[in-house]
């Protein structure tokens, strides 16, 4: 039986506060068998289907006018394939969640991203990833898929079964039907190393493609109108590793008091003086220490944001990083801009997902953020122009102007991937604005 569906008349708002939608129903079903009721029911009607995670893309790729789908009900571990190391979870998982469903078992995500509040299934379907020149971003961790397609019925698809849509599935945008299931490749429970120092931001952009690929995973972020970036390397330790964390003082004051709270202070304050912000940009700078310690895989991965935000990210080709760097500082300067938050650096590996970012090369990955009270768009734009230029392809979850007749051009597989959609959903159940204007309609 389907769970309550709910008529609307509540606005849904995302998390970084640019996108909402009033939809016409609500659904939150807490069983695979209610989610097949609720397409075929509004396939039948000619209704549009949606289901929304987290709230943390920042596209419209996740609005509903039609029935909204809510899959909190539809949550945790599902089994583990000790053999394997393949683990099961039930579609709206949430990422914090993973690693204490995982404890148990001994096991581990091969690799995350910064922010763990995204859904499992809007994480891949957005291609959320992390950073390492040998991994690729969370949609290369799926070894199988059940999902409920257009009709109402049920595909599963894995290396065994349908495995021509693997590349597809794994990394759908919600186009090709509602994520019910999703079985992640895991590794090893590990401990990271971190280190994490300031660097001048020239000397840097001379040499971090090549260390990128000497180390296992490289983050960096440099704040506007400083000279200075904030490097992050983490090494993943050898089995049986201790780790050994910051104190709780020590992470309270860099990752909660700085990070955060008087990280927000300084956000709403350029907000209604910009021309502070260089000089507290260069304060800032001046605060970060330098710091090593080691701690479980996912305690260092990820990191508390609660300040928020707007943001765009483009995939560029990894030799091509340093110079977009340089040209998005020089943009800065000539426009005369106020940039409050860093922009943030990351490399990973090639993979052979249809529409993931890192579709058959190398990638570095430069991400840009607006407070979410700031107007972003001259600076996005500009920054767009500049990954463009270089064939930079854009985060599916992250503001970017691009259409299905620019983004033909940068995926090879493009034309595999919507004919996987004409299969999967004929009749666009699954379709919205967003997904009418990056694949046609």
């Amino acid at each position: 039986m389907a769970s309550p569906r709910t008529t609307s008349g509540v606005r849904w708002r995302n998390w970084g506060r640019n996108q909402s939608v009033v939809p016409q129903a609500v659904a939150r079903p807490i069983t695979v068998d209610a989610v097949q009721e609720i397409v075929r029911d509004a396939a039948a009607r000619g209704q549009r289907v949606k289901a929304v995670g987290a709230g943390h893309s920042f596209t419209d790729i996740a609005v509903a006018p039609g029935i909204q789908l809510q899959l909190d009900g539809l949550d945790g571990l599902l089994g583990v394939d000790r053999a394997t190391g393949e683990a099961t979870f039930a579609g709206g998982t949430r990422l914090f969640q993973i690693p204490a469903l995982l404890a148990p078992h001994g096991l581990a995500m091969q690799n995350l991203g910064d922010i763990d509040r995204q859904s499992i299934s809007g994480a891949i379907s957005t291609g959320t990833h992390g950073s390492g020149t040998r991994f690729g971003g969370i949609s290369t961790q799926v070894s199988a898929v059940l999902l409920v397609i257009g009709d109402g019925s049920l595909l599963r698809v894995s290396q065994q079964e349908n495995p021509e849509l693997l590349p597809a599935v794994a990394l759908g945008l919600g186009a090709l039907g509602i994520i019910v299931e999703v079985t992640l490749r895991c590794v090893p429970a590990l401990v990271l190393r971190a280190d994490e120092r300031p660097e001048p931001l020239d000397e840097l952009l001379e040499s971090i493609v090549e260390r990128a690929g000497l180390v296992d995973h490289l983050d960096a972020y440099w704040f506007p109108h400083t000279s200075a970036a904030l490097v992050k390397t983490n090494t993943r330790l050898e089995p049986g590793a201790i780790p050994e964390p910051p104190s709780r003082l020590r992470s309270f004051v860099d990752d909660e008091l700085l990070s955060n709270e008087v990280f927000r202070a300084v956000c709403a304050l350029g907000t209604v003086a910009p021309g502070l912000i260089p000089g507290m940009n260069r304060l800032a700078n001046a605060a970060v220490a330098q710091r090593t310690y080691s701690d479980w895989s996912h305690r260092v991965f990820v990191a508390s944001r609660t300040v928020r935000f707007v943001e765009q990210e483009y995939a560029v080709p990894a030799e091509s990083l340093p110079e977009v760097v340089r040209q998005i500082r020089a943009f800065i300067d000539r426009r005369d801009l106020r940039i409050s938050f860093p922009v943030e650096l990351r490399f990973t590996a090639a993979d052979e997902l249809m529409l993931s970012t890192a579709s058959g090369r190398a990638t570095g990955y430069v991400a840009v953020h607006r407070y979410y009270r700031d107007d972003h768009r001259e600076y996005f734009a500009g920054v767009e122009d500049i990954c463009r230029a270089v064939g930079g392809r854009p985060h599916w979850g992250k503001l970017h102007t691009q259409t299905a007749q620019s983004l033909r051009r940068l995926y090879p597989r493009f034309d595999e991937f919507t004919a996987a959609r004409d299969r999967l959903d004929p009749s666009r159940t699954f379709a919205n604005g967003y997904l009418d204007r990056v694949l046609g309609d």
